[in-house]
């Protein structure tokens, strides 16, 4: 929050930058005396929310946070992409986003909706043919994969307890086919957390587009006209270089960087990739402060819409949360996976908003995200914990 003791802005400045973290970096336009004061306010308030999950002890990991605030973005870095290559994060270091990436497949099914190119009540057999020889999975919709209200379980494991190993294609529309709703696994009746609905939403987007791949349809339809130009699935050769190393909740690298994980193992099903720069793009974009990009902006505001009300403070959207604290909103979305945790969220009637990328897994970043735009936003009531802890897997 502002501090109540008035200073010149030069020398708030130069204070805020005396106490800066010699880990972290701060980008951002200094244009004039308001907009350096306004500067310091945000980078002092991120600073120190995200002190609690700053690596310790030479462990490995950082973390890369935008803010929306003021019609601009600024940038803030702390720690390391790579410590065995002793590479710092930047704006531009690339991190899986986890479950963070469900967005963008439910961005682009609110945009078809929006050009009538679908239906949030179409069931998903209509275009997973497969699926038209099944079971209850043939009562499933669209809205309802894209809601987390399908009734499926968060991982086919869950149900097939005997599977070893990742689901391939022939798998999973096994699994699907031989699905049956049951207490508590109904569709449209229950809010349960489904990676497996939400991959199933992608192939049914990739069927309805004549056969695209996902990462084809994701890049002509929403990053390729956002100029979104470092986020992808996979991650091609030329942005591999800027891909962070993950690193357990210790410290310990885990995997290699650019690596998909994940229970299913077919083109398009692994996890979407970005940086902090392009986030902020998008972050920017849900805001509805990108001129020129009306037709898709009315895409995420429709996907922003409560779809499904889990309790009185949280009302699921589009794979949006729409969680409340006294008479203040934010809509969010977290991922993680055990070497990244991630978090976009805004208070839409603020304009202003936050993207964290951490290359550590289990992080707080949810909570922190939160508190930030609380502060931000100078709003007293406590931030949320409706949606926590963090459900995600993939």
């Amino acid at each position: 929050m502002a501090s109540k003791r008035k200073k010149k802005p030069v020398c708030r400045l130069r204070d805020a930058i005396r106490a800066a973290i010699v880990t972290g970096t701060v980008i951002g336009g200094l244009l004039s005396n308001d907009s350096a004061c306004a500067q310091v306010n945000v980078e002092q308030i991120v600073r120190q929310k995200v002190q609690p999950i700053l690596p310790k002890n030479g462990s490995g990991g950082g973390i890369a946070v935008a803010v929306w605030m003021g019609g601009k973005t600024s940038f803030f870095n702390y720690g390391m992409a790579d410590n065995a290559q002793n590479r710092p994060v930047t704006a531009d270091s690339i991190f899986n986003l986890g479950s963070v990436g469900k967005v963008f497949a439910t961005t682009l099914l609110a945009q078809a909706v929006k050009q009538a190119e679908l239906s949030l009540d179409d069931p998903v057999a209509k275009y997973v043919t497969e699926l038209q020889r099944g079971g209850d999975v043939r009562r499933i919709t669209l809205g309802q994969l894209a809601s987390h209200s399908s009734g499926l379980p968060n991982r086919p494991q869950e149900y097939e307890t005997w599977h070893k190993g990742r689901y391939t294609w022939p798998d999973f529309i096994r699994f699907l086919n031989s699905w049956k709703a049951g207490p508590n696994h109904e569709p449209g009746q229950q809010y349960l957390y489904s990676d497996a609905a939400m991959v199933l939403l992608r192939v049914a987007l990739e069927r309805r587009f004549n056969n695209t791949r996902f990462a084809a349809l994701m890049h002509q339809r929403l990053t390729g006209p956002l100029g979104m130009t470092s986020t992808a699935l996979p991650l091609p050769r030329d942005l591999l270089g800027r891909a962070v190393q993950g690193y357990g909740p210790g410290g310990r690298s885990v995997g290699r960087p650019g690596m998909e994980g994940g229970t299913f193992e077919w083109p398009g099903s692994g996890q979407i990739y970005s940086s902090s720069r392009d986030m902020a793009t998008f972050l920017a974009a849900n805001l509805g402060e990108l001129p020129g990009h009306g037709p898709i902006q009315n895409a995420m505001a429709f996907a922003h819409q409560g779809v499904f009300k889990v309790s009185p403070r949280l009302t699921i959207g589009l794979a949006w949360q729409i969680v409340s604290a006294g008479n203040f909103s934010i809509i969010d979305k977290n991922g993680g996976l055990n070497n990244t945790s991630t978090y976009i969220g805004f208070a839409p009637q603020r304009k202003l908003g936050v993207v964290i990328l951490v290359n550590r897994g289990k992080q707080h970043a949810t909570g922190i995200g939160r508190q930030i735009i609380h502060a931000l936003a100078q709003d007293q009531s406590q931030p949320s914990s409706e949606g926590e802890p963090n459900p995600d897997g993939n």
